[in-house]
């Protein structure tokens, strides 16, 4: 399916894999309506898009996906612009508090993920099916950008909330591709594994050493090869559902099990100077 002139709406579009998947989705011409909570991020991406590609049709909104009231206008006012959206990307989403264990959490930290991430993904869907008038004319596709931890329990602390919300988020895919037999609407999971953006950094409340001891001895995804993937699955045949896909990294054997020797092993081959420039 050509994405050509295709409406594509990103939720958390200002950074990491949402900007890159507008960026990835921008040089195939695609009409952009990119949603976040930053309006600077957002401004800054749209600026780069447009210089970076003559014609491209970028839309912005100031939004947070928690709120349905909100998300539902935002909807509404692009529509009256573009007149139905042909794509969701529901990517909007985090992880924060770690590595404290569930009870050590702070509620509004719960509330904040699961708001997010749950009651925030199912809004977006629904604005989109409904205001965003992809049920009405029975056709459009609705990735959903899940997880690899939505179906293995992580082996480090502080994911109690994250790991539910992202099966949860798996459930629902799976249940609203079903729900929705008698259109043409494909509905489609997008798991990445470890990805180097803001998101693992936030996850454990900017800890360096945190941070670097995760990361450490593998070479995560970058945002973009996740973005490529979202491209692979969205180019296909409107016959063709890619209804599943994990993305990880060739070092992330389960979310269990990293070859923490895999940077080792390239170094000693001499290439291991890409490896070094993910490093934080």
């Amino acid at each position: 399916m050509s994405l050509h002139g295709q409406n594509v709406l990103i939720t958390g579009a200002s950074m990491g894999i949402g900007a890159a998947i507008a960026r990835r989705l921008a040089a195939e011409s695609a009409t952009l309506i990119l949603f976040a909570r930053s309006g600077d991020k957002l401004k800054a991406l749209a600026d780069e898009l447009k210089s970076a590609r003559d014609g491209v049709k970028v839309f912005t909104t100031i939004v947070d996906v928690q709120d349905h009231q909100a998300l539902s206008t935002a909807v509404s006012k692009v529509v009256k612009e573009v007149d139905h959206i042909d794509l969701l990307i529901n990517n909007a989403g985090l992880a924060i508090g770690a590595p404290n264990a569930f009870p050590d959490l702070k509620i509004q930290d719960i509330i904040t993920m699961t708001g997010t991430n749950i009651n925030g993904f199912m809004f977006a869907t629904y604005a989109v099916l409904n205001e965003g008038k992809m049920k009405e004319r029975g056709k459009g596709t609705i990735l959903n950008v899940t997880s690899t931890t939505g179906l293995e329990v992580p082996p480090f602390p502080g994911e109690a909330v994250y790991h539910a919300s992202k099966a949860c988020q798996e459930a629902f895919t799976n249940v609203l591709r079903t729900e929705l037999v008698g259109t043409d609407i494909r509905v489609l999971a997008l798991r990445p594994g470890v990805v180097a953006t803001n998101f693992h950094e936030q996850r454990v409340g900017y800890d360096k050493c945190s941070y670097d001891e995760f990361m450490e001895g593998f070479e995560p995804l970058v945002a973009e090869d996740v973005a490529d993937a979202a491209a692979f699955m969205l180019n296909q045949k409107d016959r063709v559902s890619v209804k599943a896909l994990d993305v990880v990294p060739t070092a992330q054997r389960s979310l269990q099990v990293f070859d923490r020797e895999w940077n080792g092993r390239l170094c000693d081959v001499g290439i291991c100077g890409s490896i070094h420039g993910l490093k934080k």
